[in-house]
Parts: structure tokens; C-alpha cells; sequence
């Protein structure tokens, strides 16, 4: 008996909290509904959408519990890549690529031969997004994006993507598909409300976008974002290469720092053409060499005497979809390995 007399103190103690937090947050909402409206959102998606919204507490649990990196680490705290690999670019995944890479040739062909970006680019960032559809998040875009606008920690982020959304149902996509990651992103593709509105392809002739059902608007809407970050037709993403136990590791260092996302771009050495490269003895895995003129930049994710990777300007391209060393180099060779 006293236990359940303890239970509903407790109860009784946080109620005000829950309270002050709730009205807290609809106060934010009605800002949040005049910042929306003078951007250009409709009065009936503002009607439809702001009474249903509730404070979600747990994608602001979520959010602060991910990690943040110590920019002081030193290089022997970054995990070995290769566990990730073995994870991310494993045989079901690379013959569930084949399979779709297949099946879907004729259409990645058209993408391809429009855009410049590889067939098999466009399916290995799907395979690496979603399981190439197989799960793609079951939580309320709307509801997330304006708890975490709340929360106030990146406010701004937030705040834009929560408007996109809306904009997003002013041209006609319905609430129900709104569903994805706790932070905002949805689809097969994994965008966010803003990069849907940026890049969204229709790839069936369909006349929409549909990156929740179409796979070919997914395929489609995945090479429209590479051309807008900037790929390079013709050019591949990267080889792998071994590196002779002599490099001079010290004269191939990045002396320039990078404005975005620092510690990805410090892994790698500074740029020298193909030539260069040769010349210094490294020697490919496998495969044809990039022509001689072509420049790249040297990482060794597991460190000297491991598979080290020359990488293209492209492979900038893949990062700036995720900027992460071991996304972008896996969604490289996820990619070589569909395509053989």
C-alpha cells in the first residue's frame, strides 16, 4: 500500500512539470506558427498541422545522446574501419544491391547518361541509407522537428526543417508520409524536408517526387543531390591502394584546415595528382589506375600497413551527404562491389 502511496506522490510532484513543460511548448508553437506563416505556409496546412502537436520528449533524449567527438583525441582513439566495413558492406547487402542494380538497369541507365553520377552510387547511398527501403523510421517528421526546434540547442536547424516540412504538405505531400528518423530525416534516400524541396526528382513520370514508394524518384532524387553538390562525370570516387612502409607521411600532410566537419577532412593527406602518387610508390589493390593528371588525396583508416584509399574530388561529394570518413568510403566500395 505504501509503495503505490509513493508512486502517486511522485505523480502528483511531477504533474506541474509536465504542465509548465506542455504550456512552455505550445507558447513556442504559436511563435513557431507565426515564423511558418510569414515564410510563405499556407493558413490550411497551419490549421491542420499546430492543434495536433505535442511535446516529444524522447527524440530530444535521442539527440543529446549522440556523440560529439573530442577534438583532442588523438589519431589511436578513432576506431579501426574495419569492423564498420564488415558491418556496412557485408554479402547481403552487396547481393541485395546486385539484385535491385538489375532489376532497375534501364532507368539507372536514363538517371546516369542525364546526370554523371554511377549507377551504382545511386544504389549503394539507398543500400546504405535504408536496407534499400527496408526500414525507414516510424517517427512523426512534424512532431519531432518542432520538439527539437524547442529544445533550443540547434533551434535554427530545426526550426528550417519543421517549415520545410509544412511546405512539403503545401504541395500536397500528406502528413502520413511524414514518417522517418527522429531527426528529421524520411524516405528511402533519408532527406531532409529542405533537401526534399531542394532535389526531389519525379524518375517514373509520374509527375511527383515520391522518395517513400517510387524508387525510381528515390534513384533519381539521390543523383539530382550529388549534381547539386558538384560530382564530376567521368570521375570515380577512389582506389584502393597499398603505401609503401618508406612514405614520408610528414610531406603529404594537410596543412589547410577544412570550414566543415574538421576531423573527417585532417584524416586526409593533402592533394597530389595520380603521377605524384606513382611516383612515390603506391601501388593499387586492384583494378586500373585514375588517369596521371588527376588529383587525389591519401587516407589510411586502419592505419600504416593497412589498405590505405586515394580519393577523388567526388568522394568530397559523397561526404557531403554524411560527412563521415567510414560512410563515404563504404558506400565507395558498397558500390564497386554492385557493380561487379
Amino acid at each position: 500500500m505504501r509503495g503505490w502511496l509513493g508512486i502517486a506522490v511522485l505523480a502528483l510532484a511531477g504533474a506541474p512539470a509536465v504542465a509548465q513543460e506542455d504550456a512552455a511548448f505550445q507558447a513556442f508553437l504559436g511563435e513557431l506558427r507565426g515564423q511558418a506563416a510569414r515564410d510563405g505556409v499556407s493558413q490550411r496546412t497551419l490549421d491542420a498541422v499546430m492543434p495536433t502537436l505535442t511535446f516529444n520528449p524522447r527524440v530530444v533524449t535521442l539527440d543529446r545522446a549522440q556523440p560529439g567527438g573530442n577534438p583532442s583525441a588523438p589519431p589511436s582513439a578513432i576506431p579501426a574501419f574495419a569492423p564498420y566495413r564488415a558491418r556496412h558492406v557485408d554479402a547481403a547487402r552487396i547481393n541485395r544491391g546486385r539484385a535491385k542494380y538489375q532489376a532497375l538497369r534501364p532507368r539507372l541507365e536514363r538517371i546516369e547518361t542525364e546526370t554523371g553520377v554511377p549507377e551504382s552510387i545511386m544504389v549503394a547511398i539507398w543500400g546504405h541509407e535504408t536496407n534499400y527501403g527496408s526500414y525507414t523510421g516510424d517517427f512523426d517528421l512534424l512532431r519531432s522537428l518542432a520538439s527539437l526546434a524547442y529544445e533550443g540547442r540547434r533551434r535554427t536547424l530545426f526550426t528550417g526543417e519543421f517549415i520545410a516540412a509544412l511546405k512539403m504538405m503545401d504541395r500536397g505531400i500528406s502528413r502520413e508520409q511524414l514518417k522517418g528518423s527522429w531527426a528529421g530525416a524520411t524516405g528511402y534516400p533519408q532527406f531532409l524536408p529542405s533537401v526534399y524541396l531542394r532535389v526531389a526528382r519525379d524518375g517514373d513520370g509520374d509527375g511527383k517526387a515520391d522518395i517513400w514508394r517510387s524508387e525510381p524518384d528515390t534513384l533519381a532524387s539521390i543523383a539530382n543531390y550529388f549534381v547539386d553538390a558538384g560530382w564530376r562525370r567521368g570521375q570515380g570516387w577512389g582506389v584502393a591502394v597499398s603505401v609503401p612502409a618508406g612514405l614520408d607521411r610528414a610531406a603529404i600532410a594537410n596543412r589547410t584546415k577544412s570550414p566543415r566537419c574538421p576531423r573527417v577532412h585532417d584524416r586526409h593527406s593533402r592533394w597530389l595528382t595520380i603521377a605524384e602518387w606513382r611516383a612515390r610508390g603506391i601501388v593499387p589493390e586492384s583494378g586500373a589506375w585514375p588517369p596521371d593528371g588527376q588529383l587525389a588525396t591519401l587516407i589510411e583508416p586502419d592505419g600504416p600497413g593497412k589498405t590505405a584509399y586515394l580519393l577523388s574530388g567526388n568522394y568530397r561529394v559523397i561526404l557531403d551527404y554524411n560527412c563521415s570518413n567510414f560512410y563515404g568510403l563504404s558506400v565507395g566500395l558498397l558500390a564497386d562491389a554492385v557493380a561487379r
